[in-house]
């Protein structure tokens, strides 16, 4: 009789617990369909006032600027850097990688939506994403990671296009190829495609490799004070006011602000720079332009370049 009785008293607890927590649910998915903020941490661009979603601007005008932003790339690794370029971080202080930006794409409270389980409703809270901006958005989203990757590298211009040559002296043209829907670049030697293979000791080379060489170059280039001297005397030429420190300033802050120009802008400056890029079998060659160094001196100190923020 006692383990009976302590056994019903069990299951009437339990019932308790359970219609309890049912209860508790239908009033959370009450308040939701009826876009009652329910709490938790708010959306990156909200603040809450009154147990209720309000936007703040100062971070809302960022989650504006990365919608916008991620219709151009149409790549949260791309979006990611420039996130990060800009110093933004999430409510919490931490940094806002690539996952976190796909959950802001995706969160529905930006078009003033509440969701529960799946099912969204009118909100209470003002919307920060027009509707046409959100459609755009996930148009994008719903094609492959792999095929939106593919064409951004494919809508980059070759760096070193008309630049590079090969130990026969003939001209590399850019090419690419696809494989498993992967893009693959490359520089070809004019002479292979001419003549076929064996016709030089080089036939191609990828091109993120040699691009990232010649930019390596470039890179320790500028911070050769033989160059910086050169740089200055030539632009003391053309313009009085110039002085060594404000020709070594200029090349040296081209290094921090590169992977924030516009792709189109970073070849515009490597032909400005660069001559002709020699590739053989031992190594590879760079020759400058000391006139395109003197005019990148003099856009650096003007604040021209294109730069993607």
């Amino acid at each position: 009789m006692g383990r009976l009785t302590l056994n019903i008293l069990l299951s009437f607890a339990q019932f308790e617990r359970e219609v309890t927590a049912e209860r508790i649910r239908d009033k959370v998915a009450a308040s939701r369909r009826k876009g009652i903020w329910m709490g938790g941490v708010p959306p990156f661009g909200y603040r809450v006032e009154n147990r209720k979603l309000v936007v703040d601007e100062e971070t809302a005008s960022h989650v504006r600027w990365i919608f916008a932003r991620f219709l151009e790339l149409s790549s949260c690794t791309e979006l990611a850097r420039e996130v990060d370029a800009r110093g933004l971080r999430t409510p919490r202080g931490n940094r806002i990688d690539k996952k976190y930006l796909y959950r802001m794409l995706g969160n529905r409270a930006y078009i003033g939506e509440a969701v529960h389980k799946g099912a969204s409703y009118p909100s209470e809270h003002e919307a920060i994403i027009d509707p046409d901006t959100w459609d755009k958005v996930h148009a994008i989203l719903k094609e492959s990671p792999r095929t939106r990757a593919a064409r951004t590298r494919a809508d980059t211009p070759a760096l070193l296009k008309g630049l590079l040559y090969g130990p026969d002296g003939a001209a590399f043209s850019p090419t690419h190829t696809r494989k498993s829907d992967r893009l693959y670049r490359y520089y070809v030697n004019q002479t292979i495609l001419k003549h076929g293979a064996g016709a030089c000791p080089i036939a191609r080379v990828p091109a993120g490799e040699i691009e990232a060489a010649v930019l390596g170059q470039l890179h320790a280039v500028f911070r050769q004070p033989e160059i910086i001297s050169g740089t200055w005397q030539a632009a003391r030429e053309q313009a009085n006011g110039i002085t060594e420190d404000d020709a070594r300033v200029a090349l040296q802050q081209l290094d921090p602000l590169w992977d924030e120009l516009f792709p189109a802008e970073q070849v515009r400056i490597v032909s400005l720079l660069v001559e002709r890029v020699d590739i053989g079998t031992e190594g590879l060659t760079v020759r400058l332009r000391v006139d395109g160094l003197v005019g990148l001196t003099r856009e650096m100190q003007a604040g021209e370049l294109e730069r993607v923020a």
